[in-house]
């Protein structure tokens, strides 16, 4: 009974993020409320209350999701069976951040204001996920780069995270944002997640 009560729980979550994350694809954080959340779903605003307590903790939630989601994908790579060179891995890396748009947006735009306002023990559990993508990037390098010592590769993983919170906005600049830059003539160039992850990788690897 109490494994299909949290079966239950678990999925009725799972459809307040999924919403989330719909309308998240259209909306800024901002302007997403839980009553639009509602909408989305089957949930009355005080039901979602039960399973959320409040907007910023959907947003963790789906970040926490979204990074699990990239752990799977980085544990592929970890436990491969081809050998990769290091542009390779840099390729590999790269395509498995490219499916993680929302990863990126949360983690780029709201994420300051998202941690300060949930509840501890859902931060500490999406510290951990993040602790996880970590340690499972390193894993990576140790295995298909095996020249690098570990000081190097704590080095490229402490450039390089920082480095993917600002693929987002670089990806994705507002209408406001070109128009602004059109008005200074400052050269834009059209990129991809891929594209940006993959040549910082090549940089970094060497």
């Amino acid at each position: 009974m109490a494994v299909e009560l949290k079966e239950t729980i678990d999925k009725r979550r799972e459809e307040i993020m999924d919403a989330c994350n719909k309308l998240y694809e259209e909306k800024g954080f901002q302007d997403i409320t839980i009553k639009d959340i509602s909408a989305e779903t089957n949930f009355s605003r005080p039901s979602i209350y039960n399973y959320f307590r409040s907007k910023e903790e959907i947003f963790l939630g789906l970040l926490t999701r979204e990074y699990e989601e990239w752990n799977h994908s980085l544990l592929e790579i970890a436990e491969g069976t081809k050998t990769l060179n290091k542009d390779g891995l840099a390729k590999a890396i790269a395509k498995s951040l490219e499916k993680r748009k929302t990863m990126l947006k949360i983690s780029a735009m709201n994420l300051y204001e998202i941690e300060e306002n949930s509840r501890y023990e859902l931060l500490v559990e999406y510290k951990k996920v993040f602790k996880e993508s970590l340690e499972i990037f390193e894993t990576c390098l140790k295995k298909y780069i095996s020249d690098f010592s570990k000081s190097k590769r704590e080095r490229i993983r402490y450039a390089f995270f920082p480095y993917m919170y600002g693929v987002y906005p670089y990806v994705y600049p507002s209408k406001k944002q070109k128009d602004a830059m059109d008005e200074v003539e400052l050269e834009y160039s059209s990129v991809t997640i891929y594209q940006l992850t993959y040549q910082f990788l090549k940089l970094m690897f060497g």
